[in-house]
């Protein structure tokens, strides 16, 4: 399986891919159009704001190469604000519109009592899913958005900081990681290689 991790210039790229190796995963890293096409697993990470990376998805012209990867069920894996451009709309700064493969929107912690914004730091998992049940527990988090799908069954993983949401998506061949698992640790490579050699 060929693994492409997309850089569109929006959050550590080599992090992932120190990770990948660190489980014997050999993947490349792609920029553009034909990087895509020739992959059979793309991740797309991201740190930042929503706009912009939909900006510059829109700037490298690789919308149209993801959409055909998802209608053609090839697996798709988003990484925290790659999360969040799988769904449909985000209200960060503005309303933007996302990739549209998972039904949602992406919105704002609201501030809870003591709880800061950004969520940061280290927060349980958990899931109803029997797949993916021995893979609860502590992950590294780092946003201030959080991801509200539309259908309950699209939801892998919940977690908690001051309300219920959700930390992870699974639909088809689309996988979505509101957490970092490139930096959380051995239960996170763990995740990730269950998560590739599902696909």
């Amino acid at each position: 399986m060929k693994i492409g991790i997309i850089d569109y210039g929006m959050g550590n790229i080599q992090s992932v891919k120190n990770s990948l190796d660190k489980i014997d995963l050999t993947a490349e890293i792609v920029f553009d159009k034909q990087g895509i096409e020739q992959s059979d697993l793309i991740i797309l990470p991201g740190v930042g704001a929503f706009p912009e990376a939909m900006s510059q998805i829109e700037i490298l012209g690789i919308k149209e190469v993801l959409d055909n990867h998802v209608n053609m069920n090839k697996p798709l894996i988003g990484i925290c604000l790659g999360m969040q451009l799988l769904f449909s709309r985000s209200s960060e700064f503005r309303d933007t519109v996302g990739l549209n493969y998972i039904e949602g929107h992406v919105r704002q912690f609201s501030g809870q009592g003591e709880l800061r914004i950004p969520h940061m730091g280290w927060n349980d998992i958990w899931t109803n899913n029997d797949d993916f049940i021995d893979f609860q527990g502590d992950y590294y988090f780092v946003h201030s958005f959080y991801c509200k799908p539309d259908k309950e069954e699209d939801i892998l993983f919940t977690s908690n900081y001051g309300i219920d949401f959700c930390a992870a998506v699974k639909k088809n061949n689309i996988f979505g990681l509101q957490f970092h698992p490139e930096k959380s640790q051995n239960q996170g490579l763990k995740l990730l290689k269950k998560i590739i050699s599902s696909c």
